[in-house]
């Protein structure tokens, strides 16, 4: 089916607010805009009928956490960091759900201990391990419904050849497992891949994990009362991508996994990226302008790798917004970070011909993946997060490392 035209929804800052964030926080600046992501939320959880959790490694600042499960969502958690990260965000825990393809004993006993609400199940030894507690939450089985979600191969998790879950050809092995270790299993999960355009892949894995339910009905006696379907809905880096609507990806979604599962299960949904990356940007500000022999322009910004590793890991694009300028003639530049790599963050894009030191520029659909992979490299201390608010008014979430902070971690210097 051909999706249909998405208005662009992407937050944008005008110019006075770029120049009065830039002034008050500092540049690199994450900011994320409250109204566009609450109402994001709202209809994820308003149009998917069943759980909606919001995967916190898409951004891990505890103020958007925390407005997610505000919305109604659950929390999607990968590690015991990021679980502590939503108890800290005033989470309960029975509202958190806990991946993650190598758990480790101590994960998965913090877990318990805190009696987190569900425990997605990657592979055998992890049955082994939860076998060996008094009580574990209820569990899923995350299988990989070998589905080519054809998107770039570093965010494609659901196909056959992965390290995500349970092989189909050893679901029922699994399900009999737990069964046989009197484990709580309640159903199945699966995640087929990200920035997907429209819910054909999500459609088709719903059907391989219902085959598998009633296989295992029929052999094990087994009832599936929940089928979780991941995520994966893409969104609008640049004009060229198309998703379409949250409503119509929620409608096809769970259209075809109530169709296939039957009634007496439970849905779940995991949006991540779709959730809050249209509802953030990234404010730069322009160093150095220079003309190599090649005779590429330049454009180099206060950023980079530390804190867009993106384009870096998956070739990620963007659109950008330079402040400042207004119909004057543009000229085909890269701009780059400060790191002492390449580091090409965005190649062959248009800037204003008069492009100078001072200017700011504003990266659009940043919201997801860029405050939670930011780093150190050369020194770099990791971003401040802004909210702007919906009465107006402007919040530092998550401020900027401070230099002591930077090198905390180091000890024992006199001994060395």
């Amino acid at each position: 089916m051909q999706a249909s035209i998405v208005e662009d929804s992407r937050f944008q800052l005008n110019d006075y607010l770029a120049d009065e964030l830039a002034r008050t926080y500092g540049t690199p600046l994450y900011v994320i805009d409250e109204r566009s992501f609450r109402d994001r939320a709202r209809r994820f959880v308003v149009n998917f009928p069943g759980d909606v959790s919001f995967a916190s490694k898409a951004n891990t600042s505890l103020g958007v956490i925390k407005m997610a499960h505000q919305e109604g969502c659950s929390i999607d958690v990968a590690s015991e960091g990021e679980f502590r990260g939503a108890l800290k965000a005033e989470v309960p825990p029975g509202d958190c759900r806990l991946h993650g393809n190598n758990k480790s004993a101590a994960e998965l006993e913090f877990a318990v201990e805190k009696k987190i609400g569900k425990i997605i199940v990657d592979c055998f030894e992890e049955i082994e391990k939860l076998s060996k507690f008094e009580w574990t939450p209820p569990l899923l089985l995350r299988l990989a419904p070998g589905v080519d979600p054809h998107t770039h191969a570093k965010i494609s998790t659901g196909q056959a050849d992965t390290k995500f879950g349970f092989p189909i050809k050893d679901a029922l092995r699994a399900i009999e497992l737990c069964l046989n270790s009197r484990l709580p299993l309640i159903g199945f999960h699966c995640h087929v891949g990200s920035q997907l355009m429209d819910a054909t892949s999500q459609s088709t894995a719903a059907k391989v994990l219902a085959q598998i339910a009633h296989k295992a009905q029929a052999e094990l006696g087994f009832e599936t009362k929940f089928l979780n379907i991941g995520g994966g809905l893409g969104v609008r880096y640049t004009a060229a991508d198309n998703p379409i609507s949250i409503e119509e990806f929620c409608h096809r979604v769970a259209t075809t996994a109530r169709e296939a599962i039957g009634p007496s299960a439970s849905l779940g949904l995991e949006p991540g990226r779709s959730m809050v990356a249209e509802a953030g940007c990234t404010l730069y500000e322009v160093g150095v302008v220079k003309t190599a022999a090649s005779g590429r322009k330049f454009v180099a910004v206060d950023g980079g790798l530390s804190d867009n590793p993106r384009p870096a890991l998956y070739g990620a694009r963007y659109e950008l917004v330079w402040h400042g300028h207004s119909n004057e003639p543009s000229s085909i530049v890269t701009v780059s970070g400060k790191h002492c790599e390449t580091d090409t963050l965005f190649a062959e894009v248009d800037a204003p011909s008069t492009v100078r030191a001072g200017d700011l520029v504003q990266v659009l659909c940043t919201g997801a993946y860029n405050a939670s992979m930011a780093n150190n490299y050369n020194g770099l201390r990791r971003p401040a997060t802004v909210l702007v608010q919906e009465n107006g008014g402007h919040l530092e979430i998550q401020r900027r490392e401070t230099w002591d902070e930077l090198h905390a971690r180091d000890i024992n210097l006199e001994a060395v």
